[in-house]
């Protein structure tokens, strides 16, 4: 008996062993979708939507790490709504690398890079022999897997010594091959044939100061600049929205990312972009907004631009409500910033953060009979033409 229920006993461990290794799954997947979009909420201001977008940026095709199907993935993943790859013509540093690979076609004849690098002397008779219009036609391509969600805008950079020349980007470009000339400033001229809208890039980069040079005066003079890029990655030029101002040109804000933007989010911000305000996110409805200098660029939490526009931006974010009033004169309200920006308020001497979709409380104090009284601030985070902020003025409240 004590042998039967021992055999049973076996038995019946082997059964429960044997049903435990049948559920234990082949493959465990813990996440579904590691794909996630940063959404950047903003409002809509005097009827117009606020696009964001990147209109400088680099790929593999000239001297950055990733492919232009890369860069689109990760311009719709950081909430981009605008795109512009906008790769060197005079440099293309993997060129190089390309041809080492390739080197079983075409009968193995190419060698070396041939004018791969022509920034500081020109191309020689054979040219530039890569196919430029390559890179926005591969964004072009894979942005088309986003439906209408991401705008690609045709571009290249024109690449030039920096310290008297500098770099200028072509946006709205129909034929890239058809822009380099030995002479920069036909370059330039060569771009503008196309129709194209050219944006002096960076203009304090590699030099001591922001001053125009004698190159880009006659580029200025002779209408050949639409645009200033004002802030760069990290770096803001507040010297160079004056002349923004004074030739009414529009301002934008570009990464002219080559490594990875993730960099600006290990840092705590959105990636640097420009605030398009236009009707439609649509190549003629863009094109109009930057001829008409509707932008305002944002970069590490800062916002710089027209003043008007900075203005609006503000004021459409961030609304206020009346609390409570006593008898000595002193009103309480509620500011509630609406949008995915921080903003920075100087109230006398006292400075208020606004995080996103949050609500602030302030006391304001009476007149001089204790009556409720207009009140402002200023935008610590917002810059005007003179390195000014921006002063908002408050309607007093009684209910």
């Amino acid at each position: 008996m004590k042998k039967l229920f021992l055999i049973l006993a076996l038995a019946s461990l082997c059964f429960v062993d044997a049903a435990a290794q049948k559920k234990i799954p082949e493959t465990i997947t813990f996440v579904q979708n590691a794909g996630r979009r940063t959404e950047i909420i903003l409002p809509k201001v005097n009827g117009l939507n606020i696009y964001k977008a990147d209109l400088h940026s680099h790929s593999v095709y000239s001297d950055a790490s990733l492919t232009p199907e890369q860069r689109v993935k990760e311009a719709w993943f950081d909430g981009l709504d605008i795109f512009a790859l906008t790769d060197h013509v005079e440099y293309r540093r993997h060129e190089r690398t390309m041809l080492k690979f390739l080197k079983g076609y075409n009968g193995g004849t190419a060698k070396k890079a041939v004018n791969y690098n022509v920034i500081r002397k020109p191309a020689t008779k054979q040219g530039i022999m890569a196919d430029l219009n390559i890179p926005t036609q591969l964004a072009q391509k894979e942005a088309k897997g986003y439906g209408k969600g991401l705008l690609i805008i045709p571009g290249c950079e024109i690449t030039r010594e920096p310290k008297t020349i500098g770099h200028f980007n072509a946006l709205f470009t129909t034929d890239n091959n058809a822009i380099y000339d030995t002479d920069p400033m036909q370059s330039l001229r060569n771009a503008k044939k196309q129709g194209a809208l050219i944006t002096q890039n960076h203009p304090g980069w590699s030099r001591k100061s922001c001053d125009i040079t004698e190159f880009e005066q006659q580029a200025f003079d002779e209408g050949l600049i639409d645009g200033v890029e004002i802030m760069n990655g990290f770096w803001f030029y507040p010297k160079a929205m004056r002349r923004c101002v004074d030739r009414n040109l529009y301002m934008l804000g570009c990464t002219d990312v080559h490594g990875l933007t993730s960099t600006f989010k290990a840092n705590g911000y959105f990636r640097t972009m420009t605030f398009v305000f236009a009707k439609e996110n649509s190549l003629k409805a863009v094109r109009k907004a930057l001829e008409n200098g509707m932008t305002l660029a944002y970069s590490s939490g800062n916002i710089a631009g027209r003043a008007d526009l900075l203005q609006d931006l503000f004021k459409a974010s961030v609304t206020y409500r009346y609390l409570s009033s006593n008898d000595k004169g002193k009103t309480t309200y509620a500011l509630t910033n609406t949008t995915s920006i921080h903003y920075s308020l100087k109230f006398g001497k006292k400075t208020f953060e606004v995080p996103p979709f949050e609500t602030i409380i302030i006391n304001i104090s009476g007149d001089k009979e204790g009556k409720p009284k207009d009140f402002s601030c200023h935008v610590m985070n917002m810059w005007e033409v003179d390195y000014k902020h921006p002063k908002i003025v408050f309607k007093a409240l009684t209910k």
